[in-house]
């Protein structure tokens, strides 16, 4: 495992729940919290109810030594600290590895979803990388409330076998080969939470709520059948779902930050007091760039990036949104 967040420590949870036979190993930045690990048995900074059942000595902040003895890698660092994550990482350190991308964002300055920068910046073919979606909140997770998770792979067996890793009786699990499509819908779902935050704090209602997600899902469609045209059901969790539970959820730090940029926060301001990321923000500045290529109609993309970049106003953005969804 590579991360400390809260995603990370639900993940681990999954995991040593469900695996007795196979050593878990779990790479951190911050050395105070991997001493409070070791010695508390629990994340101080996240998730500090669950219970780490890591070996301490297979917690550590030498990243070259944690990728060295794995032969599955999930990656779950935000998106914009990736590269300097990996920087002492080369192709041939993970050279027959699988890797596993449980973060919902896109690598800024290269623009891309993280398994297309996992394929090209270390070589790593694309049927050995799979994507972690939802819909599933860490917190949830650490309550044991029952989730779904969805694994997808292009090779399928791959999924099946990771799937196996995770699931437990408070975890479903369902596999696809749609890495493309589950990977940019997971990043665009925390640009329509936003939205969602947003609307919600400059005082839209749950009527107008409805109307936004439901148009949300269909430019996530309109998107994704652009990138990577397969047959897919765009109704299913991976789907629709993730993005209903991260535009609805409490848990939703993308809302979260939406509805304070909403009320009137500046970006920094907001980022502050949150103190956590919200993956949407960036997001939203690089999925604008990769749009230009595709040109696919995404007014509520548009909308959210026009207010976070362009410093336009929530309430006249939202409101010029109001008369183009239907």
């Amino acid at each position: 495992m590579i991360g400390g967040g809260s995603w990370a420590t639900a993940i681990i949870k999954m995991l040593t729940d469900n695996l007795t036979e196979k050593e878990i190993f779990w790479w951190m930045r911050n050395e105070e919290a991997i001493d409070h690990i070791k010695a508390f048995k629990h994340n101080p900074n996240y998730l500090s109810s669950v219970e780490i059942k890591v070996p301490a000595n297979h917690i550590s902040s030498n990243i070259a030594e944690i990728v060295k003895q794995a032969e599955y890698i999930v990656l779950n660092v935000p998106a914009a600290f990736l590269k300097n994550t990996l920087k002492d990482i080369n192709a041939d350190d993970l050279k027959g590895k699988k890797i596993i991308s449980a973060i919902k964002g896109i690598v800024p300055e290269e623009n891309l979803i993280i398994g297309e920068y996992i394929n090209q910046k270390f070589n790593i073919p694309l049927s050995d990388i799979l994507v972690i979606s939802g819909p599933c909140h860490a917190e949830e997770v650490a309550l044991e409330k029952l989730s779904y998770l969805t694994i997808a792979c292009m090779d399928v067996s791959l999924a099946s076998d990771f799937a196996g890793f995770l699931g437990t009786r408070y975890i479903k699990t369902n596999v696809s080969d749609d890495i493309f499509g589950t990977e940019y819908a997971a990043v665009l779902k925390n640009i329509y939470a936003v939205a969602s935050g947003i609307c919600h704090g400059v005082g839209y209602g749950d009527n107008f709520q409805a109307v936004l997600i439901s148009n949300a899902i269909r430019e996530i469609k309109n998107f994704v059948d652009a990138v990577h045209p397969i047959d897919r059901d765009i109704n299913e969790s991976a789907y629709l779902g993730d993005l209903m539970v991260t535009a609805y959820s409490q848990f939703s730090r993308n809302r979260t930050f939406g509805n304070m940029i909403g009320k009137g926060y500046t970006v920094k301001s907001a980022q502050l007091e949150m103190n956590m990321i919200a993956e949407g923000y960036y997001a939203v500045n690089c999925m604008d760039f990769i749009n230009q290529k595709y040109q696919v109609d995404m007014p509520i993309s548009k909308a959210v990036y026009n207010i976070l970049y362009k410093n336009s106003s929530p309430i006249l953005e939202m409101k010029m949104l109001t008369e183009k969804l239907n």
